[in-house]
């Protein structure tokens, strides 16, 4: 395994954050990410001042296929005959994929409003725990556990993870889940895309000099993808 792979690995399976690039030619972006289990006030705190795009939840294929989360695209395709102007809205020209992994946006019915960090710390960590609580369950059960502890619209925002992972897709959500397939850990990523104080995305470079500074290692696209491939080759 690659070194940058494995020192991900380490860093991840102590709870901590890494760096993820996905490619170049696609969106070019690094997400700063660290397990949704080990969430806390804190670390929501540094993803916003430090990475400071969309704070998001990776979902795992088998548990958004047994709750039934749907992609948003698809409720807004379904949704299209009641409400014209989603037809007129479609996302089909993405100009880095062809389909965004977008879900529901979620809060924890113990929150207040949803966006502080306690709020959101709260949400992602039972998402988590959720998630590993209703592996036997059957699917009617599992959504109304889901139920009972989420409302939405909320302000975390659910990103399914698609089926076939790095077959399928080389976005971060399926970058960031396999990840911590690597890992022992529950496989739900809490990311966040990196923006740099120019306006723009913050580059690879900037990305490494953060590393450098605040001990965070930054894997590739290609490194996870050679992994991947030695796997399921």
């Amino acid at each position: 395994m690659h070194d940058t792979v494995e020192e991900a690995i380490s860093k991840l399976e102590s709870g901590g954050f890494v760096m993820i690039y996905d490619s170049d030619g696609r969106e070019e972006e690094v997400d700063l990410v660290t397990p949704s289990c080990s969430i806390s006030p804190r670390k929501v705190r540094r993803l916003r001042q430090d990475a400071g795009g969309l704070i998001c939840v990776t979902i795992p294929p088998k548990t958004w296929e047994k709750l039934g989360l749907p992609y948003l695209h698809e409720l807004f395709v379904e949704s299209s005959d009641k409400y014209k102007i989603l037809s007129h809205m479609k996302a089909d020209d993405i100009p880095y994929d062809e389909k965004s992994t977008f879900s529901l946006s979620v809060n924890h019915r113990d929150t207040f409003t949803g966006i502080t960090d306690l709020d959101r710390s709260l949400t992602i960590k039972r998402l988590t725990g959720i998630g590993e609580e209703i592996k036997d369950m059957d699917p009617g059960q599992a959504s109304s556990a889901f139920g009972k502890e989420f409302r939405t619209p909320g302000h975390v925002f659910l990103l399914n993870a698609s089926r076939g992972l790095l077959d399928d897709r080389m976005g971060h959500t399926e970058l960031a889940t396999f990840a911590l397939m690597l890992t022992s850990l529950y496989p739900s990523m809490t990311i966040c895309e990196m923006l740099s104080d120019g306006g723009g995305s913050m580059t690879e470079e900037e990305a490494l000099r953060y590393g450098e500074k605040n001990d965070i290692p930054l894997i590739e696209g290609k490194e996870l993808l050679a992994v991947w491939e030695e796997k399921n080759g």
